[in-house]
């Protein structure tokens, strides 16, 4: 995921600076230290990773009322237009789809103004990617084989794109930047997969009533965005109703923020020449000597919406949503499915059971290994060249990172297995040990295969 929100632009002296930017002691000591956290590339997964363990501390102090908290049914909605769920299925098809909506939206402008913009630049992390999916898959249905757990086969092939970003900035300037961006493309590739697999092999009963409506709402959306719709109460509107027909229809309620954020445009509606031009004659018409303050405020509010309008709905959703996912719906989702009461018998169960090892050589040496294949078949064929920088020890490193499947597999975990079936808590604990292991793998190779300023860690 990207790393959300720049800092504030210097201003000019004349211009008021907001509260939390003046001198004193609240935004000094607290709020700016606030902001500059969240800013850093490591932040959001270091939230990630302590919402995760204050799970696995509730759940293994008062597992009843860890379980009884997140299973109480909640109502939101009035009379029959009321939606009746548990609070985790809130969480995991409500606000999760938020998080596919800013994937969606990643996906959109990498394909748009990206690194998966060039067919041949695409090429590389494409192969790699696919590579990084199949490998693990094969390796988890070599262990399983058949039965209840064959279903699990789409928990090792995610990667959580947060914490692994998280490492490669712990690592510091050793690690090539062309790293970095080779890794954002094989996420990228290797979400559009996991949503692939989501939405035909993980949704269930289809209604093909409902799926009509939700795809008449997305041509509703593609029509507002056709005509130069601005409003965003109006898209607001129409993506509640498509979450709504989806969940109904059978597939999962997040895809349909998937399939919002691909349909979100990438380009702004005002060219931004022309709005310096307007900004330029609005400042020649107005003054700062009336004694009626808003005397201007016609040209203030033409000139705020151009400026609205100069920036891409994209980046616009981007910014307003990214700290939200990252620092809200990421945390209260490990919060409500990490709790499993770690026992030694239950770690011993997670670790010698079929599906146990199907997930942990999935992501700790299939995903590595799948990546490296799928690199090389591009490199090898002509499809794509290494980046500059870049050696197969960097490729090797990058793939052992891309095995931190975390966030999207125990998703995918909830999705594959009941609670019922008791597959569901190894299959957890799998995925918490394999993402440790291959985070820590990972930065190994890469701390081998790098040296301390080889790249200057610039964007």
């Amino acid at each position: 995921m990207s790393d959300g929100p720049s800092p504030r632009p210097d201003l000019p002296p004349r211009i008021r600076r907001p509260w939390s930017s003046s001198s004193r002691a609240v935004p000094r000591v607290v709020v700016r230290p606030i902001q500059e956290f969240m800013h850093r590339e490591a932040s959001s997964g270091i939230v990630l990773g302590i919402a995760a363990l204050l799970a696995l501390i509730w759940a293994n102090l008062d597992y009843a009322g860890y379980y009884d908290f997140w299973h109480t049914r909640v109502e939101i909605g009035i009379g029959p237009f009321a939606l009746r769920d548990t609070l985790v299925h809130v969480v995991n098809d409500g606000l999760m789809a938020l998080f596919f909506f800013v994937i969606g939206l990643e996906i959109k402008r990498e394909i748009a103004v990206g690194e998966l913009r060039e067919r041949r630049a695409a090429m590389l992390p494409l192969f790699a990617a696919i590579g990084g999916m199949v490998v693990p898959a094969l390796l988890y249905v070599a262990f399983v084989g058949g039965g209840e757990g064959a279903n699990g086969w789409g928990v090792p092939i995610a990667t959580d794109i947060a914490f692994a970003l998280g490492v490669l900035a712990l690592l510091g300037s050793r690690i090539p930047m062309q790293l970095k961006v080779l890794l954002l493309g094989v996420a990228v590739i290797d979400d559009i997969g996991a949503i692939l697999v989501i939405a035909i092999f993980y949704s269930g009963g289809i209604d093909l009533g409902w799926v009509l409506l939700a795809i008449l709402g997305l041509v509703a959306v593609a029509v507002a965005r056709r005509v130069h719709v601005t409003s965003t109460g109006v898209y607001v509107a129409l993506g509640i109703a498509v979450w709504l027909c989806t969940r109904e229809s059978g597939l999962h309620a997040t895809i349909a923020g998937v399939a919002l954020g691909l349909l979100t445009p990438a380009v702004p509606f005002q060219a931004g020449d022309a709005v310096s031009d307007a900004a330029r004659r609005i400042a020649d018409v107005t003054s700062d000597d009336h004694d009626d303050p808003d005397e201007d405020e016609r040209e203030w509010r033409t000139l705020a919406r151009l400026s609205h309008d100069a920036i891409s709905p994209l980046a616009r959703a981007e910014y307003a949503l990214h700290p939200w996912t990252s620092y809200v719906v990421l945390p209260l989702f490990a919060l409500a499915n990490v709790g499993v009461v770690l026992e030694s018998q239950a770690i011993v169960d997670a670790v010698s059971s079929t599906v146990g090892l199907g997930i942990m050589f999935g992501l700790v040496l299939g995903k590595p290994l799948g990546i490296l294949v799928g690199a090389y078949i591009a490199v090898r064929t002509g499809l794509a060249v290494l980046p500059e920088r870049i050696g197969w020890m960097h490729v090797a490193g990058m793939g052992c990172l891309a095995g931190i499947g975390f966030t999207v597999s125990l998703f995918v975990t909830t999705l594959a297995f009941d609670e019922g079936s008791g597959l569901a808590t190894p299959a957890t604990i799998a995925v918490l040990i394999a993402s440790i292991l291959a985070g820590a793998l990972g930065a190994t190779i890469l701390r081998t295969a790098s040296r301390p300023n080889d790249a200057p860690d610039e964007a």
